[in-house]
C-alpha cells in the first residue's frame, strides 16, 4: 500500500531515519509499488526504499542514519 505521508510509515523507518530520508523513502516506496504489479511488490518496494536513502544516508553506530 503507498504511503500517504512520513506518519504512515513503519514504526522501524520512522524511529531511524531523519525527516529527509523519510521523505526519500515515502517517494521511492510509493514509485516501485506503482511500477511492480507482482504479488512481492510490497517486499521489492521496501528494497526499493533503503537503496534509495543509502544513496545520501549512511547508517551510524548509534544505529539511526545521518546524511553522507
Amino acid at each position: 500500500m503507498p504511503y500517504k505521508s512520513i506518519a504512515k510509515l513503519p514504526k522501524g523507518v520512522r524511529h531511524v531515519l531523519p525527516k529527509h530520508a523519510q521523505e526519500i523513502y515515502k517517494e521511492a516506496f510509493n514509485s516501485a509499488w506503482n511500477n511492480y504489479k507482482e504479488s512481492e511488490r510490497e517486499e521489492i518496494s521496501h528494497r526499493v526504499a533503503w537503496n534509495a536513502v543509502k544513496q545520501s544516508y549512511k547508517k551510524g553506530s548509534d544505529d539511526l542514519w545521518h546524511k553522507k
